[in-house]
């Protein structure tokens, strides 16, 4: 006897409690979205300036706030620190990234943008903005305000302690 499987795309019934529909679980829908949007976001920054998603993201982190530590940027960007690490290097061999030993403990360093650094993230700026601008074009009015008050709501609920 052979089962039939449905097609991914197909929820099988998503309110039985015992089976795990992925199509209807909040978690993989919203993975699934981020890699979307960020594949396709990707296509803009990678086509313009060859960066990696933690290039773009140690560039875009460094741009916004300065100055900053590799940690700080893992915190504040949600990458390991590898991948960080990989992406300072990568920024610093292109000569837009800078290092400074930190005074008080010669083990951390502060980096900044090279003013070339600077220079691609302010060229990079208006392009992430029309990107969302155009996926937010997407929807309704009515759609984007639900969509941007349920993301902070849960941002709320999956990140406060």
């Amino acid at each position: 006897m052979t089962t039939s499987v449905p097609p991914p795309s197909f929820p099988r019934n998503a309110t039985d409690r015992t089976i795990l529909a992925l199509e209807a679980f909040l978690p993989y829908r919203l993975t699934r979205l981020t890699d979307a949007i960020s594949r396709k976001f990707s296509q803009a920054y990678r086509a313009r300036l060859g960066l990696t998603r933690p290039e773009w993201r140690t560039l875009a982190t460094l741009g916004q706030f300065g100055t900053m530590t590799a940690t700080d940027i893992g915190a504040h960007s949600s990458m390991h620190k590898t991948k960080v690490s990989r992406a300072v290097a990568s920024l610093e061999e292109r000569r837009w990234l800078l290092r400074e030993p930190d005074a008080q403990d010669r083990r951390v360093e502060r980096l900044t943008l090279s003013r070339v650094g600077q220079k691609a993230y302010e060229d990079m700026v208006p392009v992430a903005h029309g990107f969302e601008t155009r996926l937010l074009a997407r929807m309704e009015p009515e759609e984007r305000a639900a969509l941007l008050t349920g993301l902070e709501a849960l941002e709320r609920a999956a990140l406060e302690d």
